[in-house]
């Protein structure tokens, strides 16, 4: 985790605003493997010329660190050396078609569309509390209540085993 976050403090024209704590939540989905490790990073990165160039180039260089910490293509859901996605592009609200180079290791999601804010964000308390470690108060488009609000809601679906701070080196 220290590595792909030194990994995305090095790209090009990026400045690291910010680290959540690291948080060991239990797998979604396939629920047979070994506790996830989640984080949020906020990042100032180059916009482009507008925000779906931004958010496009955004998501390569995502996929490309991946790629360099040997992501490999498995079934969804499944064990995964390292997953960085895309959760809020400034105050953008944005459903496009993802570039060839952007696409997910996960077959299953390779051909669905980028869309920012995530849509899943609001339901995910393993996103939700590392963001609000970072923006409490945020209320990012299209949502009509803050981040620490949908924290506290979805941890009282959940519960606080949900999502268990950690240690900096998992």
């Amino acid at each position: 985790m220290q590595a792909a976050v030194a990994a995305l403090r090095a790209m090009p024209g990026v400045r690291l605003r910010g680290v959540s704590r690291f948080y060991r939540t239990a797998p979604v989905g396939v629920t047979d493997q070994p506790d996830f490790v989640n984080a949020v990073v906020a990042l100032d990165v180059p916009a482009g010329p507008d925000p779906a160039t931004g958010a496009s180039a955004l998501l390569i260089a995502l996929k490309r660190i991946e790629g360099a910490f040997g992501r490999q293509a498995r079934h969804r859901w499944g064990p995964r050396e390292l997953d960085l996605d895309l959760l809020i592009f400034g105050r953008a609200r944005l459903s496009i078609d993802r570039p060839t180079e952007g696409r997910s290791a996960d077959p299953a999601k390779a051909e669905l569309s980028l869309t920012v804010p995530h849509p899943e964000a609001q339901r995910r308390l393993f996103v939700l509390a590392p963001l609000a470690d970072l923006a409490p108060g945020l209320v990012p488009p299209g949502w009509n209540e803050t981040i620490e609000t949908a924290r506290r809601r979805q941890l009282d679906i959940e519960g606080s085993r949900a999502v268990v701070p950690i240690d900096r080196e998992p």
